[in-house]
């Protein structure tokens, strides 16, 4: 579990959980377990993911995979873990909703492994939203729990939160020269992680909070190169 964990990695899940809590008002530490469950979840994806039987990666974040390294049944029982692990600090809050933003993003990460596993992919945008999207979503709405935040002032965080992971995924595909590239070409590619810079700015600006942080960390992923 701490080889997952320890291997590198931009912890921009965890930190976009942060700086939503504190535009909000929220101080660090009543955000520490929701962030960490946020890391302990994708950790967990990670590891599952490289297994030979779904996309068989030999190497994550420059090291042996977890299961080249410790072989498949300790990965299987590493990432099962690391998921029990995340949902432990979740429900450590009063209020069982970190827990459910956790389920509901999990629960779309997995269905959009399995239909790009078994071919069943709708279109490439909607396969994004389910695979990087949702833990995105709730690296927003766990945020937006801790704070209090009531429901019907959060759809404009919420928005931000699927576009700023469609930004994270198009950018990654144009790393990778993967995805969306093999279709628009890598400037067809920017250009819709441009678009979804310009929309996640205007889904902060109709909130009321200061919210340079998050601009800030937005621009950093449409400029990342790693």
């Amino acid at each position: 579990m701490r080889y997952a964990l320890a291997g590198g990695g931009k912890r921009i899940r965890p930190v976009l959980c942060l700086a939503v809590g504190d535009a909000l008002g929220v101080e660090p530490v009543e955000l520490l377990p929701a962030a960490a469950a946020l890391e302990l979840v994708h950790s967990f994806s990670l590891v599952h993911d490289d297994l030979p039987a779904l996309d068989d990666d030999a190497v994550r974040r420059g090291q042996p995979s977890a299961h080249v390294r410790f072989g498949e049944a300790t990965a299987i029982l590493a990432g099962d873990a690391l998921l029990a692990e995340a949902y432990r600090l979740a429900l450590s809050y009063g209020s069982p909703d970190v827990a459910r933003e956790l389920a509901r993003s999990t629960l779309a990460m997995i269905g959009g492994q399995y239909l790009d596993v078994t071919g069943g992919e709708p279109d490439l945008e909607a396969l994004d939203r389910l695979k990087t999207g949702a833990l995105f979503g709730a690296c927003i709405g766990c945020a937006l729990a801790v704070a209090g935040v009531p429901s019907d002032e959060q759809a404009p965080w919420r928005q931000f939160g699927g576009e700023i992971g469609l930004l994270f995924q198009l950018v990654d595909d144009v790393l990778d020269e993967d995805g969306h590239v093999l279709t628009l070409g890598v400037n067809g590619t920017r250009r819709l992680a441009e678009h979804a810079l310009r929309r996640a700015d205007d889904c902060l600006d109709r909130v009321a909070a200061d919210t340079s942080v998050l601009r800030d960390i937005a621009g950093g992923l449409l400029e990342r190169t790693s």
